[in-house]
């Protein structure tokens, strides 16, 4: 394991005052026992070495960094894009469910268990399961699956069983809660495949891990396409896995500030938005301690925003800690200014985004407009928007 420092995770799981595993001792033998392997194969040169081949071959890295000069000149400094977007499946998802379905194949198990809100996770870890010979159930809220009935499509196809969620808001926590569930009765034979840097330990670590290759790949890119470091790193959070995986690039850099953008929604009042870190308190959830929007009497609340992938109502454990420390800064883009930015990529550099990755787009537009020319901003593209097309038409009509 890394040497500690104020940024990695400790032996109990935690990030400063945030991660941990609040979990029954059977549980916690299970994921004692994936901690273990894990931390065994992680550095293993014959699992690198397989697991490189397939980011490269399979799922199309290293993804390139690209200069928006349409966008640049429109608004001043300079933009750049992390082209996640440009992975197989669409998305960053696919970085972590490649290392999850090795990692569950080696230990033996017969099937990944899976929650997504926007589909990516789902389709990502779909297409692992088919690519090693894995069983796949991917749960997912009834109104997910409408909004986002392309990538239902494809997880279907991909020869995965996609389970609705009816209960409670039918979105992202409830599919949570019954994936986390299911794999409480099967998790002798089957490996819940989290789709997030959230969860109980050591599901944070694991995610963290495999997603680190954006801020790899980034900071060494921008070196090379911009002679420089970037002033800002900008990436949008809901549990927060592409953002850590670019910001994990930059910790060290501390004149690189870095900004995680939360869906502010329709507004700041409770149910209204899925703003953690802005809006939420200190509490635990699904296995692991963080911010949650809870109401007054501690009860976690719903969350809500026009991006599935980032409606739920907590935040990964890390980023809660680098809020706390003061290495990240977290703000808020609604739901108007996430789809005014996903039609301004389009029609300005002829790229789609998702309507997740918006998010972080209008704040980087944001900053542009108040910055100076020369300054670099980066923004990671997290995924491409495709699978919102249909939504967004139906929604809004040609913007």
């Amino acid at each position: 394991m890394q040497t500690m420092n104020k940024y990695t995770i400790s032996k109990e799981g935690f990030y400063g005052n945030f991660g941990g595993q609040f979990i029954s001792e059977d549980l916690k033998k299970e994921y004692t026992k994936i901690a273990e392997e894990f931390l065994k194969i992680k550095d293993d040169k014959d699992f690198v070495a397989e697991l490189d081949e397939l980011l490269k071959t399979f799922a199309g890295r290293p993804s390139p960094i690209y200069y928006a000069r349409n966008l640049s000149k429109k608004y001043n400094a300079e933009i750049y894009l992390k082209r996640e977007d440009l992975n197989h499946t669409g998305s960053h998802k696919i970085n972590h469910s490649l290392g999850e379905a090795l990692l569950a194949k080696k230990m033996g198990k017969t099937k990944l268990i899976a929650e997504t809100g926007a589909g990516q996770h789902g389709v990502a870890i779909a297409t692992a399961s088919a690519l090693v010979g894995l069983d796949c159930d991917v749960y997912m809220g009834e109104v997910d699956m409408i909004k986002e009935s392309p990538n239902v499509s494809r997880m279907k196809m991909l020869g995965a069983n996609v389970i609705p969620v009816t209960e409670g808001t039918k979105t992202l926590k409830e599919a949570v809660d019954a994936s986390f569930k299911a794999y409480c009765n099967e998790y002798k034979t089957a490996m819940y495949a989290i789709g997030s840097v959230v969860g109980p330990h050591p599901f944070p670590m694991i995610v963290e891990h495999f997603q680190s290759v954006i801020g790899r790949e980034a900071r060494g890119q921008m070196l090379d396409v911009a002679g420089e470091l970037p002033n800002y790193v900008i990436a949008c959070v809901g549990g927060g896995s592409n953002s850590i995986g670019i910001f994990n690039g930059f910790l060290n850099d501390e004149n690189v500030s870095l900004i995680g953008v939360e869906p502010l929604g329709k507004g700041e009042k409770l149910g209204d938005n899925a703003a953690s870190i802005n809006f939420g308190r200190v509490g635990e959830l699904h296995g692991f301690k963080s911010m949650f929007l809870q109401d007054e009497a501690g009860n976690v609340a719903n969350a809500y925003s026009v991006a599935s992938g980032l409606d739920y109502p907590g935040v990964g454990p890390k980023h809660a800690h680098l809020n706390e420390i003061g290495r990240a800064n977290y703000v808020t883009i609604d739901d108007k200014e996430a789809i005014d930015a996903f039609f301004e990529l389009s029609k300005t550099e002829g790229i789609i985004p998702a309507l997740e990755s918006s998010h972080a787009v209008a704040y980087g537009i944001k900053l542009a407009k108040q910055a100076d020319k020369d300054t670099k901003i980066l923004i990671n593209l997290s995924g491409r928007g495709d699978k919102d097309l249909d939504f967004i038409l139906k929604k809004i009509g040609n913007h």
